[in-house]
């Protein structure tokens, strides 16, 4: 007698869970830190770039005025130009009520407090910064153009970061 053949107890094939979207793989955690780093690095630099506009703009036009006075070599019409681009940037940088008024005196004791602690102070009031508040007015009057440059250059980079919420 042939002995019959008995069924094997053998089940259907089951497949695995599909694999879950979450938590996902730490080389995805990896990427997504990455990815903020990179947002925040550049938030960080597009703030910092910002915040020197004023103070590259204001090399650059004080640039263009030394290239005109070596052009032209009027001492009266440079004073007069460096009043003005002095004015400019600090109407830019603080409050209008506290510097739309200067004049005289009070306004070159307000472009002394802008100096930087390395470089002489009171060179606006008692320095040839002085001439910033004759010469435009007084023709014929002496203009030392090198130190003038050169004292506004310096009050320039010495202009702190503009605070916010000032009001142009």
């Amino acid at each position: 007698m042939t002995p019959q053949a008995q069924p094997l107890p053998l089940r259907d094939i089951h497949l695995p869970e599909p694999v879950s979207w979450w938590p996902p793989a730490p080389g995805w955690w990896g990427l997504l830190a990455l990815i903020l780093l990179l947002a925040g690095l550049l938030f960080l630099g597009r703030r910092l770039y910002r915040r020197g506009r004023l103070r590259r703009a204001a090399r650059k036009a004080l640039a263009r005025l030394q290239a005109q006075y070596r052009e032209h070599k009027d001492n009266r019409r440079l004073a007069a130009d460096l009043s003005i681009l002095l004015r400019r940037i600090a109407l830019s940088q603080f409050p209008r009520e506290d510097v739309a008024g200067l004049t005289g005196a009070d306004w070159l004791g307000f472009l002394d407090q802008g100096l930087a602690k390395t470089h002489r102070q009171g060179g606006f009031s008692n320095g040839p910064g002085r001439v910033l508040a004759q010469a435009p007015y007084r023709p014929g009057t002496a203009v030392d153009a090198g130190a003038l440059l050169e004292l506004c250059a310096a009050w320039i980079e010495a202009l702190p970061p503009r605070a916010a919420g000032v009001k142009r």
